[in-house]
């Protein structure tokens, strides 16, 4: 059993910055993946970002490459996710996931993810 615990997020103004972060109670194969989800009002939860957590390789969906960083903080078990230029398209509630035996294939599916965080309110204003 894995337990997340998410912080951060909160109410921000178009172009401004925000930080999330999930710590992971245990961490268990080169396989361990956490990765962010975000879902908007009436639409279907999706991929943001992942990291692998032995070689901390990051993937990013399109749509925030360049504005988001993934990163993990070994010492504390915990990633992050540091979002710039925020804009109200960001608005959601972000999830965080993890995952000890999925494949590099299936990161972006929600559906492959055994672990969930309870999510954190994340509202763009414009």
């Amino acid at each position: 059993q894995v337990q997340l615990v998410e912080s951060g997020g909160g109410l921000v103004q178009t172009g401004g910055s925000l930080r999330l972060s999930c710590a992971a109670s245990t961490r268990t194969s080169s396989r361990f993946y956490m990765s962010w989800f975000r879902q908007a009002p009436g639409k279907e939860r999706e991929f943001v970002a992942a990291i692998n957590w032995n070689s901390r390789a990051t993937y990013y969906t399109d749509s925030v490459k360049g504005r988001f960083t993934i990163s993990r903080d070994n010492a504390k078990n915990t990633i992050n996710l540091q979002m710039n230029s925020l804009g109200p398209e960001d608005t959601g509630i972000y999830y965080c996931a993890a995952d000890s035996r999925i494949m590099l294939s299936s990161i972006r599916d929600a559906r492959e993810y055994d672990y969930w965080g309870q999510g954190t309110q994340v509202t763009v204003s414009s």
